[in-house]
């Protein structure tokens, strides 16, 4: 974690700020600690889509619906994961033993990590120097047309959902065919209502296929 930190010049005034960051809330009950990451990954999340929508209205020659969906691709969980890995810090993240899975911490814990982190570094060093940091870490990726998140459709819808506080839910409806050329029915309720379905030969491909449906008929509807 020091050498990262070096590596942006970041100041370090509180270090236990970054402890707090690095530890999930399973490792803090555990530990009898005051605190988890979870308020400051709440405040990282806002940061980064305020740096990242800020780049991409900067840079990017995109509408409104297409700066939405770049954006969530490049802050989905997946995208996250994606840095904390190649910035080798997932081995710095504090869980409680029940939230190790196969000796591996969840994708899940690992993104939210990362927001907290970045939540650390705004209120240590401010705004100008977390927008280097965040700028540093992803543009690389938006511009390294052998990478991409943005096929990962339940990502991102999950993303779009989660900034309108919108509930929604992935229903296997129907399973049919012999074992060996099975078919499955993935329908995406978004509050309850059905906005996507998909058909594929995995219940995963069937959901993303529903996702990508869904984030379709959000788009369309948001642009009416």
């Amino acid at each position: 974690m020091q050498e990262f930190l070096e590596r942006w010049n970041i100041k370090i005034n509180d270090n236990k700020l970054y402890e707090t960051a690095l530890s999930h809330s399973s490792f803090a009950n555990e530990h009898k600690a005051k605190h988890d990451y979870e308020r400051l990954e709440f405040l990282g999340d806002a940061v980064l889509e305020l740096v990242v929508s800020d780049y991409l209205y900067n840079n990017a020659n995109l509408s409104e619906g297409e700066m939405t969906k770049t954006r969530a691709s490049y802050v989905c969980e997946n995208a996250l994961y994606q840095y904390m890995k190649d910035l080798n810090l997932i081995k710095y993240i504090k869980v409680g033993h029940g939230e190790m899975h196969e000796g591996d911490i969840t994708k899940a814990i690992v993104a939210d990590t990362f927001e907290a982190i970045m939540a650390a570094i705004y209120l240590e060093n401010g705004l100008l120097k977390v927008k280097e940091v965040i700028l540093d870490i992803i543009v690389p990726y938006i511009k390294d047309p052998e990478i991409s998140f943005l096929n990962d459709y339940k990502s991102i819808l999950q993303e779009a959902l989660q900034t309108d506080k919108r509930s929604f839910v992935y229903e296997t409806i129907k399973e049919e065919g012999p074992s060996h050329d099975r078919k499955f029915t993935v329908v995406v309720k978004i509050d309850n209502v059905i906005y996507g379905e998909g058909i594929a030969s995995s219940k995963k491909d069937a959901s993303q296929e529903a996702a990508r449906v869904a984030l379709t008929k959000l788009a369309k509807i948001k642009n009416e």
